[in-house]
């Protein structure tokens, strides 16, 4: 994968160059970020010229407090959460259990962004931060089409480094004042451990014989798998 920098688009990656196989991810295909909210000129020439379709997971409340900056996109909303994202964090759950809600709980939800993906187009998936509803969505992509399991794992961990420190230091300070109790909100807000993805990943197959399987079972056809495939292997 190869993380891309762009002024106002933070945590901008193309996972093109992943392992399937002998194959490998294409590149120019599958890109990952956080929100658009800042995003200006600069984003605009990116995105005008390698993107064609935006998935953009956040619910209402986030999407009205930090609207995209840049009109005229083509961008679906499938908000990835039955909740909002501050339910989790005052209830404490953590990173494990909120991946485990969303594959337990939101697999129509992946299956959406798997379908759009599966038609071929360059496409920008993201939420807030792009940590771990679009960490989960790609992983589950990625592991339905056979990529190297190492490099899906290592994908996701890449994002805690590509997250300012600053914003951590502050997002850390503020849970710890307004939410003491909460001992995994910070883990939530800004961690991204390897071996909760992989423990994810082991949970599916444990459960469904592979990411294929569960996307299968909830509701993706073998023509749209195999689209997928095509789409994103090369």
């Amino acid at each position: 994968m190869t993380v891309l920098t762009v002024p106002g688009i933070t945590n901008l990656r193309d996972v093109g160059g992943m392992p399937v196989g002998s194959s490998r991810i294409r590149e120019g295909v599958l890109f990952r970020s956080g929100n658009l909210a800042h995003a200006g000129e600069q984003a605009r020439t990116f995105l005008d010229a390698s993107v064609a379709h935006i998935v953009d997971l956040r619910d209402d409340s986030e999407v009205m407090a930090e609207p995209c900056a840049i009109d005229g996109l083509h961008i679906t909303r499938v908000p990835l959460f039955a909740g909002s994202v501050a339910s989790f964090l005052l209830g404490d759950v953590s990173l494990g259990g909120l991946y485990r809600h969303i594959v337990d709980d939101g697999a129509d939800r992946v299956v959406q962004v798997v379908r759009i993906l599966s038609a071929g187009e360059p496409t920008l998936v993201h939420c807030t931060l792009g940590k771990d509803r679009t960490g989960v969505t790609v992983a589950l992509a990625l592991a339905a089409v056979g990529a190297d399991r190492d490099a899906i794992v290592d994908d996701y961990a890449l994002t805690a480094l590509q997250l300012p420190a600053s914003r951590n230091r502050a997002i850390a300070a503020w849970l710890q004042e307004h939410l003491p109790m909460a001992q995994n909100a910070i883990a939530v807000a800004t961690q991204s451990p390897a071996p909760v993805m992989r423990e994810l990943l082991e949970r599916i197959d444990a459960a469904h014989g592979s990411a294929a399987d569960y996307l299968r079972g909830a509701g993706l056809s073998s023509a749209e798998l195999d689209a997928l495939g095509e789409a994103l292997v090369g």
